[in-house]
């Protein structure tokens, strides 16, 4: 017989509910009418039992259909009363029928009502054995024995049979036999049912008492195989959910950051930094020298200072010929991996050979002290220099600041970090953390209407001018004039993309099939803005100029009696918001003035905590990986530090975002540097994952810490490059603001007083990607191309066969809901559930006697579903789904596809099978529109005559039916059609209806097509 094996390890953070502060937990475990509990353990809310249950398992095919229910109760008077404290349901389906496939899961205690108060999970570890595996047998009265005992040799016949997973089992005869002992069990229930509670203990049980605190903590949310690799396997749950691979799920963790500790368990020191670990650094500040001792024959002194604890050594530059050198320069060494007691600051000579020691001075690792934010920064103290014995020398002082501190210290960002010791001065920039702000963008609006007087160089014909308009590097056109004239009337509308502080050119052409008439040159400083107002400024005529007078520079331009003139409107369209991502995902929707931006409704804190199972990048080098991270809320980026040559990097770096709208995405990409030791300055980063968390998903107040999978669509098929952790929280500081805003438009107003159309929004969009890739790439270190344009996914909208079948599957997705409700009433009207039909007859005739009570009804039902799912809601924020994004199983040449470039770049022979496949494709969305089109005209034709027999029979039977309405009371109309669409099924026909037969002969325009 097949045996379930329910081993109850320990459960923590449980309710009190003695009325001490504390309780005496047991677990109560129900399986197949089979009832067993665990010992209790006595003032315990982190108890450790350790304990297994066995069940008998009859049928172990229909153990996919059994639950496993799981009871935490408080043992009140040692079993006579007890207090609830959570439960846990467990499907058949989830349980390995092998030890070695289960792993230990912590499942969240659920509730029992809607209003328990309980908290806390609960460790288990389920799996089934058939055959002879080894297992704890429980200890059985005697009288349950030789009740076994009876049919033992007919169970050694099925499990002889289930023994050997690889041999072929006769699936009928097994049956026959299950069915011949469920007979025999039948038989045993006659009599009277001995009900037996025992337990088990396991042969090694932990001691008594809480377990001490992990170091994290994962908990949740999809099954994961590798995560109990990753971490201690009485530390981490998971939940398995149908169709989605386990390793690209996500993982819900309890790092020890302070904000979850509360204030008994969070480091009194943490200040604003309670989002992450603490991490411990030796800071050394290394201000400036002076008198110092001349070491060269010449007089001379090439002085720079040699920073070194352990094995780690810190260099600043050196200075040449200069005796009272200013280095300013800060080195951190992580506490984790300090390898020495003492720091040693050694002031070297420069020189072609081997450096000249000039003087040292040693400081003790305990002695250094604690500096602790806000505190003022550590005053830098003068020391004298000591010469290799350890005396002081005569010439020669040096400023120094030696602190321990954490991350939050303001001298992080642009310390020199030990985990970087292997790279240049020159590289070091590269490494640091920084806080980039994109451009403030404006649309540009140009409104070409005409001009005068053109004068081409050819004065004996007249010339069909165009106008050309450069903007940086955005360039457009207008129409050719129709036709040839020296006063062209041409009244287009242009609109480009401008960034502050506005140092551009308006270049402005008048050409005639590519001969220059004219050319202008506007400032962007000097364009008007407009706000808010519908109302458009003046246009104005400007003055054309030759090409030569136009680009004329450093002399004094004649004045002009006569040229040509252009009329122009321009204006900054400051009341827009420039799209520079999609507005799926945006993360900023203020408009460009700052006068018209509505005040922030809250805070988004953001903890990068760690990464773990990175993927070697640099393998084919040699090296691994160095990872670095980049955040994207609003205008405002971040950028972590670059941690070299580790598959595990450890950030713990937090930042902060003002939120104006909840219905926002910030995203965190993950990246390796490809600038690290003499790279090539062409070299691209690589990308490693991106996370995307909409902020209206999240709770206030509340702190998600998940492990996210960093997940990348290459050609070669969907890969997962390791997991990112991260900790965020949204708080809210104005609610009323808040909800005040899901009744506002998402864009602001000018987007639907005067609206851009798509297709200039679209390519606007990119010009703006392009604008802030440039700007970003400016900075120090660079926010470099490939990194910006992954981050704003800049080729969301070329084609892809993958994403227009994830579309597609989520249109069906929406469509399921209203097949599910078809079924529902066909189910209805076919009585398949006589007393649900009875019921829905008398709600609807209620209804039909009291139509005031429609309304009423429908919206309290909405409530009622509301809330009944809200025990249901998502407890994790959304995440990359690969299984929605179609990715998992992909079509290689689909994902080659995707990847081309535009124009393609493959050979004739793939494009032309492409082709066809898009033309089959096609075919099929173009059958379903033609029989979509069909059905609206045969609708339209009712009326038209087309049809002369069918109208005249339509009109007939429409004035029939309005005298029959009109002295029929609207009750019994509604009752006769309402009992006619619920009749029973003996009364219904298998042939379609009249009403279906006589719409199905009307004529459409689909027999008049070529």
């Amino acid at each position: 017989m097949a045996k379930l094996i329910v081993e109850v390890l320990d459960a923590s953070d449980l309710m009190p509910k003695d009325g001490q502060g504390s309780a005496s937990p047991f677990v109560e475990v129900d399986f197949d009418e089979q009832r067993q509990r665990t010992q209790t353990k006595l003032k315990d809310l982190n108890p450790v039992w350790n304990e297994k249950l066995v069940f008998n398992v009859q049928n172990p095919r229909e153990l996919a259909n059994k639950t496993i229910d799981v009871y935490v109760y408080n043992d009140q008077k040692h079993g006579h009363h007890r207090n609830f404290l959570g439960k846990v349901k467990i499907s058949g389906v989830f349980v390995p029928f092998s030890e070695s496939e289960a792993t230990i899961q912590r499942y969240p205690l659920d509730k029992r009502g809607l209003f328990s108060h309980i908290k806390g999970d609960i460790a288990l570890k389920i799996y089934a054995v058939t055959g002879n595996n080894q297992f704890f047998e429980p200890e059985i009265p005697q009288q349950q024995q030789q009740q076994q005992k009876k049919n033992q040799e007919f169970v050694n016949s099925v499990e002889s049979k289930l023994q050997t997973p690889l041999q072929e089992i006769n699936p009928n005869k097994l049956d026959d036999e299950f069915k011949e002992y469920s007979e025999i069990k039948k038989k045993k229930k006659k009599e009277k049912e001995v009900r037996t509670f025992y337990s088990v203990p396991a042969p090694a049980p932990a001691p008594a008492g809480p377990p001490p605190p992990p170091a994290e903590k994962p908990v949740i949310v999809e099954s994961r195989a590798d995560a109990a690799k990753a971490a201690p396997p009485a530390t981490v749950m998971h939940m398995q959910y149908p169709g989605q691979k386990p390793e690209f799920g996500l993982v819900e963790t309890r790092p020890p950051v302070a904000a979850r500790m509360g204030y008994w368990g969070r480091d009194k020191t943490a200040s604003t930094y309670d989002m992450v670990e603490q991490m411990h650094f030796l800071y050394v500040h290394v201000v400036k020298a002076k008198d110092l001792p001349v070491m060269d024959i010449s007089g001379s002194l090439d002085p720079y200072v040699e920073v070194k604890v352990g094995n780690y050594k810190g260099v600043t530059k050196h200075l040449e010929k200069n005796q009272y050198p200013v280095w300013n320069a800060v080195f951190a060494f992580s506490k984790e991996r300090l390898q020495s007691n003492f720091i040693e600051v050694t002031v070297k000579d420069k020189d072609i050979g081997k450096d000249d020691f000039v003087g040292k001075i040693t400081f003790d690792v305990t002695d250094v002290p604690l500096r602790v934010p806000p505190d003022s920064p550590l005053a830098p103290q003068w020391y004298k220099l000591e010469n290799k014995k350890g005396e002081k020398i005569s010439h020669g002082e040096i400023m120094l600041a030696v602190w321990m501190g954490t991350q939050a210290d303001e001298a992080f960002p642009d310390a020199w970090h030990s985990d970087a010791h292997s790279v240049s001065q020159q590289i070091l920039a590269n490494t640091r953390s920084k806080v980039y702000f994109s451009p403030k963008l404006y649309y540009l609006r140009i409104h070409v209407i005409e001009a005068q007087d053109l004068i081409p160089s050819d004065k004996g014909r007249l010339p069909v001018a165009g106008v050309k308009i450069q903007v940086g590097h955005q360039g457009r056109a207008t129409r050719p004039a129709q036709m040839g004239t020296f006063n062209p009337v041409w009244n287009e509308e242009l609109m480009f993309v401008v960034a502050e502080p506005f140092d551009e050119y308006i270049i402005i052409s008048v050409e005639d099939k590519n001969e220059l008439i004219g050319r202008l040159l506007i400032p962007v400083r000097e364009v008007p803005q407009r706000g808010e107002l519908p109302k458009l400024p003046d246009a104005r005529w400007f003055n054309l100029h030759k090409a030569s007078v136009a680009e004329e520079e450093g002399e004094k331009k004649k004045e002009v009696k006569f040229s040509s003139k252009i009329h122009l409107r321009l204006c900054l369209d400051a009341g827009y918001h420039v799209l520079d991502e999609s507005t799926h995902f945006s993360s900023d929707l203020q408009p460009s003035s700052k006068q018209l931006r509505k005040p922030s409704i809250g805070i988004l804190e953001l903890g990068i905590l760690s990464a773990r199972n990175l993927v070697p990048m640099k393998g084919k080098e040699g090296r691994t990986t160095d990872a670095y991270c980049i955040a994207k809320y609003g205008n405002k980026w971040v950028r972590t530090r670059t941690l070299l040559e580790t598959l595990a990097p450890r950030w713990n770096e937090q930042y902060t975002w003002e939120v104006y709208d909840p219905c926002t995405v910030i995203t965190i990409g993950v990246f390796d540097n490809c600038h690290i030791n003499g790279s090539k300055e062409d070299a691209k980063d690589q990308r490693i994952g991106k996370v995307r968390i909409r902020l209206s998903t999240l709770e206030t107040d509340r702190i998600y810490t998940h492990f996210y999978p960093l997940l990348v669509l290459q050609p070669s098929g969907l890969k997962k490059h390791g997991e990112l952790h991260l900790a965020i929280r949204f708080t809210c500081t104005a609610w009323v603001n808040m909800v005040a805003q899901y009744g506002r438009p998402l864009l602001p107003k000018m987007h639907y007083v005067q609206p851009i159309s798509v297709r200039h929004i679209d390519w606007l969009r990119h010009q703006a990607m392009q604008i802030v890739s440039v700007r970003l790439a400016r900075a120090e270190p660079p926010l470099r191309r490939e990194v910006v344009e992954y981050m704003l996914d800049v080729d969301y909208h070329m084609f892809s066969l993958r994403r227009s079948k994830a579309n597609f599957h989520r249109i069906m997705s929406l469509l399921s809901g209203i097949s599910a409700i078809c079924r529902w009433f066909d189910s209805i009207c076919y009585w398949k559930n006589p007393l649900t039909t009875i019921l829905v007859h008398v709600l609807f005739l209620i209804l039909v006697c009291y139509p005031e009570l429609i309304l009423p009804t429908i919206f309290l039902y909405l409530f009622v579903i509301g809330l009944w799912n809200y025990r249901f809601r998502p407890r994790f924020p959304p995440y990359m789904d690969a299984r929605l994004s179609q990715a998992e199983n992909t079509h290689p040449d689909e994902l080659d596809e995707e990847f081309d470039t535009f124009p393609t770049s493959r050979p004739t022979d793939i494009v032309r099978m492409r082709y066809d496949r898009l033309r089959s494709v096609a075919g099929r969305v173009q059958s379903v529109l033609g029989d979509l089109a069909t059905q609206g005209e045969r609708a339209l034709s009712i009326l038209s005559w087309r049809d002369p027999r069918a109208t005249a029979i339509f009109i007939i039977l429409a004035l029939f039916f309005a005298v029959f309405l009109y002295v029929t009371p609207f009750q019994v109309v509604a009752v006769l059609i309402g009992l006619y669409l619920l009749r029973h099924p003996r009364f219904r026909s298998k042939l379609p209806s009249v009403p279906v037969n006589f719409f199905k002969r009307l004529p459409a325009k689909s027999d008049t097509l070529l």
